[in-house]
């Protein structure tokens, strides 16, 4: 009896993670920024968060710390998956992250944040900038 009661709770479990992630939708975002630093870097930029067929402008802001020196501008697109309502994409985004740019360079990251939303980036960095760091992105809605 307490096998299948167990058994009948784990499915119950189960049953309610997949419906909850079965809410979850998918958008687009843009974002652009510029990248800085020699040692300690900053991040600093903005965005559009498309969900729903509405747009929202976001914030982007964060630091970097390892072998970092340069200046880049990045300019990324791609889709954010997992998100319910615009709200979910504020967050931090951590990252390691290796590249290197002299006029121009692909750019590419698969990031999380603390509420489960993934970004799926793509796109390209010019500058002149080298890097093997460690790295948080703070993004949030413009206000």
């Amino acid at each position: 009896m307490l096998r299948s009661v167990r058994i009948a709770l784990i499915a119950l479990a189960a049953t309610l993670a997949f419906s909850a992630s079965a809410f979850a939708d998918t958008g687009t975002i843009r974002i652009k920024f510029v990248k800085a630093g020699w040692v300690i870097g900053g991040t600093v930029g903005s965005g559009t968060l498309t969900l729903h067929g509405r747009q929202y402008p976001i914030s982007i802001g964060g630091l970097s710390y390892g072998f970092t020196f340069g200046v880049s501008s990045v300019h990324l697109r791609g889709v954010v998956r997992n998100i319910r309502r615009p709200r979910d994409i504020e967050g931090v985004y951590g990252a390691g992250s290796a590249g290197a740019a002299v006029i121009r360079g692909p750019q590419a990251a698969i990031l999380t944040n603390q509420k489960g939303v993934v970004l799926e980036v793509s796109g390209a960095q010019s500058g002149l900038i080298v890097n093997f760091d460690l790295n948080g992105m703070a993004v949030s809605l413009a206000r």
